[in-house]
């Protein structure tokens, strides 16, 4: 995903696959294959870098070999590592 930034302020993310075109206008409009049109504070050669750096770390990411890539939590576990254990009320065990 794409963050970006509104041109009346807010960031948000945007898949780069959805982009049918971009324009500077002088303002650079981003429309999407929906028909979708956002106004970004990016020009349209930071959105291009952007877009190709996405692309650059799929592509990356897709040539490490399974058994080096950074390994997944064991199911029943949380991001940090802890166990996650169902919360039960008014039960008496």
């Amino acid at each position: 995903m794409l963050k970006l930034t509104r041109l009346s302020g807010p960031v948000f993310a945007l898949n780069p696959d959805l982009i049918e075109r971009a324009e500077a206008t002088p303002d650079t409009v981003v429309t999407l294959v929906n028909g979708s049109k956002y106004v970004i504070r990016e020009s349209l050669d930071e959105l291009t870098t952007l877009i190709l750096n996405y692309r650059a770390d799929i592509i990356a990411a897709a040539q490490v070999p399974p058994e080096t890539r950074r390994p997944q939590p064991p199911k029943g576990t949380n991001s940090s590592g802890g166990t996650v254990v169902a919360f039960r009320t008014g039960e008496q065990q």
